[in-house]
């Protein structure tokens, strides 16, 4: 069975083309013409060099395929304007060509952040249920991806075969393009003296790798499922992270109003302040991120098993290993 993977060069995009080839599929791997190829280094997958924004080179990619994974996504920044270009309509560009060429089913790598934000701040648990409920220039991010995931409504409507994985946030070796900026080797470097409160859901590479299989054989169509690992506060995280790079842990914890008011100033700043994260984040300061990943686990068959902490260990050694 011949799969197309968009987003190959990436960190989901290279881990499941790896996936993939060791169940015996032919593995063709979509990238742009400028996107390193480090992951991919040894495999021996077929390239399809396009780009989402230009759907006439999805033609090519799509001949003779069966099952599409549309891993791609826009990781350069906060552009609101690049996110669509690339998330939504580089999404409806990659649906209408699988329907052109009959391809047989499709898993969209979306993202828990576009089930939008806890009703309530608190330790409450958001399921595929949620649904958007930001404005849009609060999360630009978070907002294409639950735009992509219309797309691919409107696709299913059509007739088109597609299931949804939400991954949480990812950890685990290969992450590429936040190889420079990762809250973990910041904390390493001892750039984290503080943390916000609320929590995030993390998610080894490896538990994402196996829910996106899994929702290929056994996903309904059209429906979402989350994948998640463990839920933890961003203190919780912070320590685990400093305890697995040596760096020291942030012992103070400033509150989500303040947090949300220094976001506001640092997003003036944002050109010449040296944060640890995005400015934009901290406007989602006092929200836990938590995720009941139960349905995955009934209808998929896949449960996390691998701790934050092992996702944290092989990331920081991979990165270490990189020189950066």
């Amino acid at each position: 069975m011949r799969a197309l993977v968009t987003g190959a060069s990436g960190f989901i995009g290279s881990q499941l083309c790896r996936a993939l080839l060791a169940r015996g599929f032919q593995v063709r791997a979509f990238h742009r013409p400028t996107s390193p190829l480090r992951l991919l280094e040894g495999l021996e997958v077929e390239h399809a060099v396009g780009d989402l924004t230009r759907p006439e080179t999805l033609t090519a990619a799509m001949q003779d395929v069966e099952v599409v994974f549309h891993a791609a996504a826009w990781m350069g920044g906060n552009d609101p304007g690049r996110f669509y270009a690339v998330t939504v309509e580089g999404t409806r560009a990659v649906l209408a060509a699988a329907l052109q060429h009959g391809v047989r089913r499709v898993v969209h790598t979306s993202s828990a952040a576009a089930l939008g934000v806890p009703e309530v701040k608190g330790d409450c648990l958001m399921n595929e249920n949620h649904t958007w409920n930001l404005r849009p220039d609060v999360y630009p991010y978070g907002y294409a991806k639950y735009l992509a995931e219309m797309e691919v409504q409107k696709a299913v409507a059509q007739g088109l075969d597609v299931v949804i994985v939400n991954p949480t946030m990812v950890f685990g070796a290969g992450d590429l393009y936040r190889q420079s900026r990762s809250i973990l080797m910041q904390v390493a470097a001892g750039k984290v003296g503080v943390t916000i409160e609320g929590g995030i859901n993390v998610v080894h590479i490896a538990d994402v790798v196996d829910g996106h299989l899994a929702a290929f054989e056994k996903g309904r169509t059209g429906e979402r499922y989350l994948l998640g690992g463990e839920n933890l506060s961003y203190l919780s995280m912070l320590q685990k992270m400093a305890a697995v790079t040596g760096g020291p842990a942030p012992s103070l914890v400033i509150p989500a109003w303040l947090a949300r008011t220094l976001g506001r100033v640092a997003r003036v700043f944002r050109n010449v302040l040296d944060l640890p994260v995005e400015p934009d984040l901290l406007q989602l300061a006092g929200y836990s991120f938590y995720y009941d990943t139960r349905k995955a686990e009934v209808e998929l068959g896949v449960r996390a098993s691998r701790p934050a902490e092992e996702a944290f260990a092989e990331a920081y050694a991979w990165f270490t290993s990189q020189g950066k």
